[in-house]
């Protein structure tokens, strides 16, 4: 085989760049850095990659904040300079057939909470991805769901009970 054939056979056989790739890789990159922002505790660059209109839903069923109020929030951790490390120990990126929208799912290592699962949405704003919506969950295993149904239950009752009348 000449050395212009070989060429040939390993340029055919090579994977081909298409803009789902480009666009996956690209979706990639933004997501570990937004990870390293946070765990950095670079409040600003964290941020930037979110849409204004951006959601985030954190683990507790309370938590649906807009960009501008998850900010408010975290603040105080940035502030201290120890926001949070998450760190994606597998991802799956899905890219829409126009390559203007793309959703994923990631299972995460963290440091203050172990196992974690993060999905979301991304749009593309010129030639930037942006975070639309972002949603952390902490996956339970089948077998400990009943008692944890139950303590969720216990708990949303506590709260929503009157306070105990205290005696003179």
């Amino acid at each position: 085989m000449s050395t212009v054939s070989l060429l040939l056979f390993v340029l055919a056989a090579a994977p081909a760049k298409t803009p789902a790739t480009d666009a996956k890789a690209a979706i990639t990159t933004v997501l570990d850095d937004w990870h390293k922002a946070a765990a950095d505790a670079d409040e600003a660059r964290y941020f930037g990659y979110f849409t204004p209109d951006a959601v985030y839903l954190g683990t507790d069923g309370t938590e649906r904040w807009t960009r501008d109020e998850f900010r408010a929030w975290a603040k105080p951790y940035f502030s201290k300079g120890k926001a949070w490390t998450f760190k994606a120990t597998s991802r799956h990126v899905f890219v829409s057939k126009d390559g203007k929208v793309a959703w994923f799912d990631e299972a995460l290592d963290t440091t203050n909470m172990g196992p974690a699962r993060g999905s979301g949405v991304l749009v593309k704003e010129g030639t930037a991805w942006k975070i639309a919506q972002y949603n952390l969950s902490i996956p339970i295993p089948n077998d400990l769901m009943d008692d944890f149904v139950k303590r969720i239950q216990d708990h949303a009752q506590a709260k929503s009970a009157p306070p105990a009348q205290q005696k003179p």
